[in-house]
C-alpha cells in the first residue's frame, strides 16, 4: 500500500539523513494496532536497526498489544521530535515520522539476545549498564517477548 500526503508538501522531510537522524535520535514509537475493526494504541521505548531497518521492543509475556498483534501483524506508528509550542504565533516546532509496517514476535534465543542488544544501546548510555544487562541469564529472555517492528513505509514532515 502507498500513501501520499497531498497537503503541506512544502513540509516534507525527504532528506534521508534526516529521516535517519529521527529514527537514531528518538526514544519513543507509537504504535496504532488494530484488531476485528477494534483500534489500540500503545507508546514504547526502542532501539533502531539501521540494518535492517527496523525497531525492537520488548514487554511483557502477557498483554493487550500481544492479542493485537496475534492477530493483526500490520501497524501504522510514529515518532515525534517535538521542539514545542511557538508562543503568540500559533505554531509548533515537530518533526515526526509516520511509518507502517509489520511486527513479529522473535521466539529465537540468540535474535532476542540481539534486538536487546540493539535496543539498550539506542536508549542506554553507560556501558557498564548495557554490560551487565547483556550478561544476564536465559531466564531473563525466556521471561520477556521481544517484537521487531520491520518498516516498510516511511513518511516525514516538520512544522515551522
Amino acid at each position: 500500500m502507498k500513501y501520499h500526503f497531498k497537503n503541506r508538501p512544502n513540509r516534507e522531510i525527504t532528506n534521508q539523513e534526516e529521516i535517519l537522524r529521527l529514527l537514531k535520535n528518538g526514544k519513543y514509537a507509537t504504535l496504532s494496532l488494530c484488531k476485528n475493526n477494534e483500534p489500540y494504541i500503545v507508546t514504547l521505548s526502542y532501539g533502531y536497526d539501521e540494518q535492517t531497518n527496523s525497531l525492537y521492543f520488548h514487554c511483557a509475556k502477557e498483554g493487550l498489544k500481544l492479542d493485537f498483534i496475534e492477530v493483526n501483524p500490520r501497524v501504522c506508528a510514529t515518532i515525534i521530535e517535538d521542539g514545542g509550542y511557538i508562543a503568540n504565533e500559533c505554531g509548533h516546532l515537530y518533526k515526526t515520522l509516520v511509518f507502517w509496517g509489520s511486527i513479529e514476535i522473535l521466539s529465537d534465543f540468540d535474535k532476542k539476545k540481539e534486538a536487546i542488544k540493539i535496543l539498550l544501546n539506542h536508549l542506554e548510555t553507560d556501558t557498564e549498564i548495557k554490560s551487565e544487562k547483556l550478561k544476564s541469564s536465559f531466564s531473563l529472555y525466556e521471561n520477556m517477548v521481544v517484537l521487531k517492528l520491520t518498516i516498510t513505509e516511511l513518511h516525514g514532515k516538520a512544522g515551522r
